[in-house]
Parts: structure tokens; sequence; C-alpha cells
């Protein structure tokens, strides 16, 4: 290597050196976080801007925090399973943190401040031994925790702040996650390909944790939610999302030629690998 390509990569180094010796600290204590799943992406009205919505099971409420439309894009393909031919830049990230045997274990939101949100990555290292949190945009963070599985944690603050901003979805591009269960809107030519009823619901198109463990699997139609038929993915995180605290919620389905139905807690259920994760469709 030359002598001025050698000055160059240390000139290069000296920033990222100097800010790695000083430690992350959260805004609030770890304990006072919240657990949420990160059900869609959707716009606010007028505008246009997009928000990521998450679903706080302990309210009831689906809270929208603003992100910018390269992380909405990249959160609504790992929803999808869109792989793109190159690696995207989260992409990139996840596969950085796993060749240096890192481990993102928690993505956390913890602060609005003077109208920006503030997070962190925790990320496992020395074989889960020690771990690190390593500053980071939210919006950037969730596009990471939606391709890795990660939990995400968000302070009381951040979710009630959001609570009065309005938001609508996508429409007939709508990708919902409630319940480890991601839908999508159901086609005519869909509902024929899988022999589907015709009759309104939801597709699956992804499963983790206990729904899956109960017998749901991609390609089965979801028709009711608490005896309420979702009529579009929205609907079912709406109808999931209004369950009494307490309660389970209660599922029937259409799947290889027979209608059933299973309960599942409402809580944030546990994370799964996307790799583990099971899709068909």
């Amino acid at each position: 290597m030359s002598v001025r390509r050698l000055a160059l990569v240390a000139i290069l180094a000296m920033p990222v050196l100097a800010s790695g010796l000083q430690a992350r600290e959260l805004a609030i204590d770890a304990d006072e976080l919240i657990p949420v799943e990160l059900a869609s992406v959707g716009v606010v009205p007028l505008t246009g801007t997009p928000v990521v919505l998450l679903r706080e099971p302990e309210s009831g409420n689906i809270v929208p925090i603003f992100i910018g439309p390269n992380e909405a894009r990249a959160i609504i393909m790992a929803q999808r399973d869109i792989e793109s031919t190159r690696p995207m830049t989260h992409d990139l990230l996840v596969d950085l943190l796993g060749s240096l045997k890192g481990q993102l274990n928690r993505v956390i939101v913890d602060e609005l401040r003077d109208s920006t949100y503030h997070g962190a990555l925790e990320v496992l290292i020395n074989d889960g031994e020690d771990s690190i949190l390593i500053d980071s945009r939210p919006s950037d963070a969730l596009a990471m925790a939606v391709r890795t599985g990660a939990a995400i944690l968000v302070a009381p603050s951040v979710l009630e702040a959001g609570e009065d901003i309005p938001f609508e979805g996508l429409g007939d591009d709508d990708v919902v996650t409630a319940l480890g269960i991601t839908v999508m809107s159901v086609t005519d030519d869909l509902k024929q390909a899988l022999e589907l009823p015709d009759e309104p619901g939801v597709l699956v198109s992804s499963v983790e944790g206990m729904a899956g463990m109960a017998g749901l699997q991609p390609g089965a139609l979801i028709v009711s939610v608490n005896e309420r038929t979702p009529a579009s993915p929205m609907t079912f995180l709406e109808l999931v999302n209004a369950t009494e605290r307490g309660e389970k919620a209660r599922l029937k389905f259409w799947h290889e030629g027979e209608y059933r139905e299973l309960e599942l807690d409402v809580d944030v259920p546990a994370t799964t690998p996307r790799s583990e994760r099971r899709r068909r469709i």
C-alpha cells in the first residue's frame, strides 16, 4: 500500500475511532421501555409523509413514528420478503454484523428530543457474553429489526407523542404483521390458485412464534378475528389490537380444505430469526 493511501485510510478512520470511545447511554432506565411489534408502514394523510406503525398491546394503541422514504421502502421490502439483486444498506449492515459474529438483540427508541427521534442498537458480542449499545437513527434500526427478528422497545414518552399523529394505510399494497402473523390482501386470482373460499379475509404470507406452532401456515385465509371479518390487512391489525386486555384473540381461518380456529395471546410475540420463519408465498 502506498504512503498516500495509508495516510488517506488513517484520516478516514480518525473520526470513527474517536466517536467509538463514547459509550451510548439510554435516555431512560431500560426497565421502563415498552415492547412493541412492528406492524406496518403507512402515511400521514394529505402530506403523504411515511410512518412506521407500532402495535402496543398494553394500551391497545397503534402508534406511528416518522421515518424517511428509503427506510419505509426497506421495511416494506423486508415484510414482503423481497430480495434485491445486490445488498441494500440495511441488508449490508445485518450481513456485516453477522460476519463480525455480532447479533442484533434489541432495537431501542428511547427519546424524542427537539422533534428528532433517538435510538440505539443493542448488539450481542463474544458469543452473547457481552453487549454494546450503538447510536442509531430509529428508522434505520427498525429496518434492521424487521430483517433480523430483533426485539423492539420504545420509551413511553415516544409512544405518547405519536398518539395524535394521523395515519392511513397503503391500500391494496398494505402488508401488516400482528401476533407474529404477516398478512396481505388477497386477489381473486390468488383465491383460485390456492383454492380458497370466496369470502372476505386476509391472506397469511408468513408466520412465526405461537401462531405457527398452533397450526397457522402461509397460504391460509383468515376470515375472522374475534368473530369480525378482517376485510383488509389494516382491519386485521385493528381487530387484533381491539382485543380486550386479559383476553385472547380468536382467529378463524381456512387452510387445506377446512376451517380451523385458534386463540393467541395479544402480547408481543417472542421474536424469530427471519431464516426460521414459515414462509411460502
